[in-house]
């Protein structure tokens, strides 16, 4: 090769190498002092600027509609009692209908109480001279006390999992007589990762409800529990969590205070049991709330998790409700005695009941009335100092039509009154295209007025892009948290499940997972899995949303969420 041609061709390869050098060292330089999830977050952002200016998207002006300032009728939003099923069928006219707690009253090692008030029925037991029997019914407690207190459905008795309930039930002004103290023994506890339970005993001495609390309150232990609104065990750690900062007065300024801090921690508030656990299983949390006898009976807890109990034992007390005529109330005296013979408690053993009897309740006895204000505080301050924003993402296609559009629009209308008034909301709806009916704002009167302007005024057809929505929604959250770094970003996507336009689930699910938004679904004569597949990225619940019970569940959703 020539030599003018060689030095050509050296200093090319000198020009190209400094130039990489430039460039490497200009990204090195702009990512200096970056960990890799800011990287991805940055990526993240710009992946979904790029989405965003590839939605087809509309922007409608609000237009206020006529708010109801009456407080919630619970009632009017409990479905008919028949949603609940009996379990044990009264087998004579001379009977007594019992609401029993779940974990007692299903099937399998959830049976116990079943199977007992079934042998019951078979054992001719004779009460003011006629053939007696039982009528049980499956229901959780928190709910069972809304029928009760709300006088929806008062039963002839009451058996929920801890007396918490039997107390609210008796300030409600429901006449309230205990029948029997316990009816079979179970505990309620935090479940705990074997590493993280070593390590708050190593620095704390041990576990109990005040180390948890303060481990959590010092951003070392992240617990989840679940709705103090619905969930005995979630009730019962929330009175137990209040009595550790002030075991004189649950609701004293330095109680609340005490708690608000604790609370702006806590990573997560389950709608279910269910949620919870998946979210364990994923790795979200170090511990969560659960009684002993679902622990026991779940495999998959028994290894690499440590068992604590707290607060009040879940003894299921039995209480007799209402002005009872004599027969009843001496049926009820004879049901309790019957269902705590020796071999009917041995059974109850074998289910996981009656395990850790030592364990003695760690709570004093607490008012109903108390009771009640503790779950107004935790409604007030359980987002602690970050307040949320939360954009509902409606279904407008033409599958929404008739029905399922219509429960939509009832549910959102009536639900909304379950909103916090410290957070911010928004509203977009879709359908082949994208509509924002509503930016984000704080929740006011003004707010609220416009937002049931903007249900009032959805209408079905067209297509679905349910994930081209998902990108607005998330544009807009992240536009929020740009401008208010505090708050905590939340969508709820209300539809059928059913996608056949636009972006896919695969194009968004890692802007999901970076932005760690929960994705909140409630189906409408839907594709629950398809809706579930959303949810499960973040730990967000579903909700099968059907004709009858779709406000009181999406009531409870916006009470623990918002």
């Amino acid at each position: 090769m020539p030599r003018k041609s060689k030095f050509f061709l050296i200093s090319g390869i000198i020009v190209v190498f400094v130039f990489i050098m430039v460039y490497a060292g200009v990204s090195l330089t702009s990512n200096f002092g970056k960990s890799n999830a800011q990287i991805t977050t940055e990526e993240a952002a710009k992946k979904l600027k790029k989405l965003y200016s590839d939605v087809s998207i509309a922007t409608e002006t609000p237009v206020k509609g006529q708010i109801d300032l009456n407080p919630v009728d619970v009632a009017a939003s409990l479905p008919d009692i028949s949603k609940f099923p009996i379990t044990v069928n009264n087998t004579t006219d001379n009977f007594v209908e019992i609401f029993s707690s779940t974990e007692k009253s299903g099937t399998g090692v959830d049976g116990w109480l079943t199977e007992v008030a079934t042998e019951f029925n078979k054992a001719n037991i004779v009460v003011n001279g006629k053939p007696a029997s039982v009528k049980i019914r499956n229901i959780a407690s928190g709910t069972a006390a809304d029928y009760i207190k709300s006088a929806k459905y008062v039963p002839d008795a009451f058996t929920p999992s801890n007396e918490l309930w039997g107390e609210m039930v008796k300030a409600s002004g429901v006449k309230t007589q205990l029948v029997a103290k316990r009816l079979t023994g179970n505990v309620p506890g935090i479940v705990i990762t074997k590493s993280k339970y070593d390590a708050i005993v190593g620095k704390y001495g041990s576990v109990n409800v005040k180390t948890v609390t303060d481990a959590i309150a010092n951003n070392e232990f992240a617990m989840g529990y679940t709705d103090p609104f619905a969930s005995s065990t979630g009730l019962n750690f929330l009175v137990t969590a209040l009595s550790t900062f002030d075991s004189s007065n649950l609701l004293s300024d330095k109680a609340v205070q005490g708690f608000e801090k604790f609370q702006s921690n806590v990573p997560f508030i389950a709608s279910t049991t269910i949620q919870m656990r998946d979210a364990a299983k994923s790795g979200a949390l170090d511990g969560f709330v659960l009684e002993y006898q679902t622990y026991v009976n779940t495999a998959d807890l028994k290894t690499g998790f440590v068992f604590t109990p707290f607060g009040v034992r879940h003894d299921s007390p039995l209480y007799a409700l209402g002005d009872l005529p004599q027969n009843k109330s001496e049926l009820l005296t004879k049901f309790s005695e019957f269902v705590t013979q020796d071999k009917y408690q041995k059974t109850a053993q074998q289910k996981g009941f009656n395990s850790l009897e030592e364990y003695k309740s760690e709570v004093a006895a607490v008012d109903g009335n108390l009771l009640s204000s503790a779950q107004k505080v935790w409604k007030e301050k359980k987002d602690g100092s970050k307040p949320i924003a939360a954009v509902f993402v409606t279904d407008v296609s033409g599958s929404m039509a008739g029905v399922p559009i219509n429960r939509l629009k009832e549910s959102l209308i009536k639900g909304q009154k379950y909103l916090g008034k410290n957070n911010s909301i928004g509203l977009v709806s879709y359908s082949s295209g994208v509509t924002i009916k509503l930016p984000i704002g704080k929740y006011d009167t003004t707010q609220q007025s416009m937002f049931v302007g903007a249900v009032n005024s959805l209408q079905a057809s067209g297509g679905t892009a349910t994930f081209d929505a998902i990108i607005v929604a998330m544009k807009m959250l992240q536009d929020e948290v740009a401008a208010n770094p505090g708050i905590k970003p939340i969508i709820f996507v209300l539809s059928d499940g059913e996608t056949n336009e636009g972006h896919s689930l695969n194009d968004i699910k890692g802007l999901i997972e970076t932005f760690k938004i929960p994705i909140y679904t409630v189906g409408y004569n839907a594709n629950i899995k398809a809706l579930q597949s959303i949810s499960s990225i973040n730990e967000a619940a579903s909700i099968n949303a059907d004709t009858d019970d779709v406000v009181y569940k999406l009531g409870n959703l916006f009470n623990v969420q918002m």
